[in-house]
């Protein structure tokens, strides 16, 4: 290599680097690191350096600077290196001073007048690397001083710059988009540019465009189609290409601009049907960037107007990437799903075992990710299970971030979708005694309300044996090592109120437990104050009752100990406390009655419970009281606050009030339009996009010359200039009419046969037992019977934050024909449905073998065994809403027909019921006595083969 070493730099420059990359501790590199910088303050303050030396010494600065070094000291010798003629030390100094400086540093008033003549330049290198110093230093005061030079270089016959001065007209809106706000429609005549970079970099503003105002853009939805049709048809040169896929990042981009545009738009997303069902069909799904784009699909499909052959074709993908083996494609696929869900509930449960797998599976993030899509599916019928599973996940975590957002979830679901009070309680206890104090105070006060309140009806009998679970669940419980303090709380509040009411607990035992608490926690002042005011509601309850109190020593000690608190409030409740133990019966069922925690408190603001002692002074010769009205030559307060103001405030006490601010009244600016250009033309009149109402949005002007400002893009030619003249013009006829009517999207009949076949394989073949119950429990039982459950429970109605969510609206399926019903999902076991066709002899299949353990043969199963089957019929139809929509109801009948006459599916028995149980009485062992045992031993808590009781129950109907 030679004394000069490669790449033309010294031998010295390589050794440095050579060093560094040798470096076998942080210790050693700083050492070097040092030793460099040592040697370039030596080096670059020598008079008459050549500049091929201070090229390296600046590129040896910056590697200073990129290893975490302070490198200040040569910032000024890159800012002359900027001022060079030479096109190599030019470009050198730019790129030192965009990573050595930032847009508020003092240097950079020093490049500004550089920046403007290297804008100006001849030769277009010059002029890229000026742009690229652009847009990491100018900033919102800069910006007028460069910012006609960027708009002219727009213009410009190389692309390369055109497309740097669209980012760094970019960037200024960014910064200042006040300053720029006549300038957008620059971005609309860069969209039809001939070189496809220029037309890509231009969509990064217009998408923040469309962003902040959709409206505005509504008429460029064609426009983009267009792009995106040509782009996905590969009329791009073949230099766009990445991994075999044309532009995918300019495709990417315009799905999310088309997403913004279609959201509520049935007019707009119309338009776009066509190409988003075309790139489904041919899209790659063998690439990384292949997946990205078709994800980015089923975001668009997600978010525009729904339509029901690009949500099958959306749940197709889905199901393609939850049955990879790849994370990552799984992770894509529990996203996916999570927003169709929201379109269709129904698409969930065809990849319910899918979801199972990825809730077990060991990577963190795709768990996360799984749970989040659970707390979305939640309904009444399946909260028990993913509650408790997100309670085990925040068990075994330690992000305290992470563990505080579960613990708000959970809170969340059960006051929503408890099906019980005594269900509620349990889990809210589960929460606050792993959770800790990261869970809200609110979520404390609405357990004590839940408590006294009860069902909020006349059952006093309901009431009391929900306060005595809650007694004994606390009772288990409090002697737990680190309890939050607001759980404590809670604990000695239910204890005072309702440990001795039923008579199962002794006075002296709960005033034992209590002492025990404020003993162990004798830092918390809260805590005490709450134990000691339940001991006096204890010894004020006995005492009302006719019986003796006994303090026991540990109760004697802690007042003892509380009298002389150095805490006034802790001082007041043992003070209380003694003087209780001195009443008589009657006066302390008058101060302390019992039960008395739910009545409504009435304020008296006269205070008429002191007229008589007012009289009784009035009549011993006090003075009466004078109202402030009706006063005169007395000093008031406000005679005082109108003395002379000009006295010091620092020498007098001012008795007024501070005053109110006033509220400023915000104004609304008329917003900026975009010009109209000459590469635009008016829309049609027969073109008048569906435009959703935007309350956040001014309202446009309107003239007479706002008409005009309806603009449309000319692309007649683009077919020219990117590619083949064979592209579609309007004249063509469309994809959506020439297309095959049995196949929806590029997906024919046998490819979704295929499909549905091999999901029934695999799950006839490798699924376990126990993800089908836990399947079940999570997707089996049906939303109206699961609501009558709650409706019957008659949970937490005393609650205000108890507010039932309204479900999301599930798709109505076509109706099939009588003589072969579609046999619903093994998988599915939920409520019965109505079957009248035999089960097929050929198939011996479990479940109908436990319905034969049931003593109910599978012909017996009807609907009217079944009550929530009706009110499951009655679903809300989301899709029925867009029946006007071309091909909506098309697969959902095809689906009906394919699974009548598809023999491998008939074969399968109906689900099981819910109906009653045989009571034929046999003598020895039988299976239907076995699975009576069953249910008394899950009663009591124990449960066959260790499952879980609420799995075992949803199985067993």
């Amino acid at each position: 290599m030679g004394s000069q070493g490669g790449w033309g730099q010294s031998k010295e420059f390589l050794d440095l680097i050579k060093s560094i990359g040798e470096a076998r501790s942080k210790a050693e590199e700083d050492r070097i690191v040092l030793q460099e910088i040592e040697t370039l303050k030596k080096r670059i303050t020598e008079p008459d350096v050549p500049k091929r030396k201070m090229k390296e010494y600046i590129i040896r600065l910056v590697y200073v600077e990129m290893l975490g070094h302070d490198a200040s000291f040569g910032y000024i010798h890159a800012v002359k290196m900027t001022h060079d003629d030479a096109l190599l030390l030019k470009r050198t100094g730019y790129l030192a001073v965009t990573l050595f400086l930032n847009e508020d540093h003092d240097l950079i008033i020093l490049i500004v007048n550089t920046i403007q003549k290297d804008l100006k330049s001849d030769n277009y290198l010059v002029v890229c690397a000026a742009l690229n110093a652009v847009c990491k230093l100018i900033n919102e005061e800069t910006i007028p001083a460069v910012l006609p030079q960027v708009v002219e270089l727009l213009g410009h016959q190389k692309e390369s710059v055109r497309k740097k001065a669209i980012m760094a007209l970019h960037r200024f809106y960014q910064k200042a988009p006040s300053l720029i706000t006549h300038l957008v429609s620059n971005f609309r005549k860069r969209l039809c540019d001939d070189d496809p970079g220029v037309m890509g970099a231009s969509l990064c503003p217009l998408f923040d465009l469309v962003t902040e105002d959709v409206s505005s853009y509504k008429d460029l939805v064609i426009s983009f189609v267009s792009i995106l049709k040509q782009v996905s048809e590969r009329r791009l040169p073949k230099t766009y290409d990445y991994h075999h896929m044309p532009a995918p990042f300019i495709q990417i981009r315009l799905l999310k601009i088309l997403a913004l545009l279609g959201a509520g738009n049935k007019q707009a997303s119309d338009n776009m049907h066509t190409v988003l069902g075309d790139m489904f069909r041919k899209c790659e799904s063998t690439s990384n960037i292949g997946n990205a784009i078709l994800y980015e699909c089923i975001c668009t499909v997600s978010s525009i107007y729904p339509n029901a052959k690009l949500l099958e074709a959306a749940a197709d993908v889905t199901s393609r990437f939850l049955k990879s083996e790849i994370h990552n494609l799984k992770y894509m696929g529990i996203d996916a799903l999570s927003r169709l869900i929201k379109i269709n509930p129904d698409i969930a449960e065809e990849h319910q075992l899918a979801v199972i797998d990825c809730l077990e599976d060991p990577d963190d993030t795709l768990k996360r990710k799984t749970l989040d899509l659970l707390y979305k599916m939640t309904k009444s019928s399946n909260v028990e299970v993913i509650v408790d599973r997100m309670i085990d996940y925040m068990i075994s975590i330690n992000d305290t971030h992470y563990k505080t957002e579960i613990a708000s979830r959970c809170v969340e679901l059960a006051e929503q979708f408890a099906p019980s009070n005594q269900w509620f309680i349990q889990t809210i206890n589960k929460v606050f005694e792993h959770a800790g104090d990261l869970v809200n105070v609110k979520v404390a006060h609405n357990l004590i309300r839940l408590i006294a309140e009860g069902f909020g009806e006349d059952d006093e009998g309901a009431d009391n044996q929900l306060r005595s679970s809650a007694v004994d669940s606390y009772l288990r419980i409090i002697g737990e090592p680190k309890l939050p303090s607001v759980f404590l709380q809670v604990i000695c509040w239910v204890l005072g109120e309702y440990a001795t009411a039923d008579g199962k607990y002794s006075a002296s035992y709960i005033m034992g437990k209590l002492c025990d608490v404020a003993e162990a926690h004798s830092n918390d002042d809260t805590v005490k104050g709450y134990a000691v005011t339940a001991i006096m509601k204890i010894c004020a309850f006995e005492i009302a009752a006719g019986r003796k109190v006994e303090l026991l020593p540990e109760c004697q000690a802690l007042i003892d100990e509380l009298s002389a608190s150095h805490s006034t409030d802790l001082q007041q409740r043992a003070y209380e406390l003694q003087a209780l133990l001195g009443l008589d019966c009657h006066a302390v069922e008058c101060i302390m009655p019992s039960d008395a925690s739910c009545e409504d408190i009435e304020v008296d603001k006269n205070v008429s419970f002191l007229n008589s002692f007012v009289q009784q002074a009035l009549e011993k010769g006090a003075t009466p009281y004078i109202p402030e009205s009706e006063r005169t030559g007395s000093i008031s307060v406000t005679t005082f606050r109108n003395q002379d103001q000009t006295e010091a405030s620092s020498h007098s006490l001012r008795f007024e009030a501070y005053e109110l601010p006033k509220p400023s009244l915000p104004t609304r600016a008329a917003p900026s339009l975009p010009l109209p250009s000459s590469d635009l033309v008016p829309v049609p009149e027969s073109y008048q996009p569906y435009e959703t109402p935007q309350p956040m949005q001014p309202q446009p002007i309107t003239d007479s010359s706002s008409t005009e400002l309806g603009l449309k893009l000319k692309l007649e030619g683009v077919q020219k200039k990117w590619g083949r003249p064979s592209y579609s013009s309007q004249s063509t006829p469309s994809t959506s009419q020439t297309m095959n009517p049995k196949t929806a999207n590029g997906i024919t009949h046998s490819e979704i046969k295929e499909a549905i076949s091999y999901d029934s394989r695999k799950q006839q073949h490798e699924v376990s037992a126990e993800k089908q119950r836990l399947a079940a429990s999570l997707f089996g039982a049906s939303s109206s019977k699961s609501e009558k459950k709650t409706q019957g429970s008659k949970a937490m109605k005393s609650s205000p934050a108890r507010v039932e969510k309204p479900q999301a609206p599930t798709s109505e399926k076509a109706p099939t024909p009588v003589q072969q019903p579609p046999p619903p999902d093994l998988l599915d076991l939920g409520d019965s449905t109505q079957s009248n066709a035999p089960p097929s002899s050929a198939v011996v299949d479990p479940f109908m073998q436990l319905e034969g353990l049931l003593g109910v043969p599978p012909q017996e199963v009807s609907l009217e065994s079944n009550p929530g089957a009706s009110a499951s019929s009655q679903s809300v139809n989301l899709m029925a809403l867009y029946e006007d929509t071309p091909g909506v109801g098309q697969l959902s009948s095809f689906a009906g027909s394919f699974v009548a006459g598809n023999p491998s599916v008939q074969s399968r028995s109906p689900r099981v019921g819910s109906s009653s149980v045989g009571s034929t009485a046999k003598k020895g062992p039988s299976p239907q006595d076995s699975l009576e045992k069953d249910a008394v031993a899950r009663q009591v808590g124990v449960t066959p083969s260790g499952l879980n009781p609420n799995l075992f129950r949803d199985l067993l109907g």
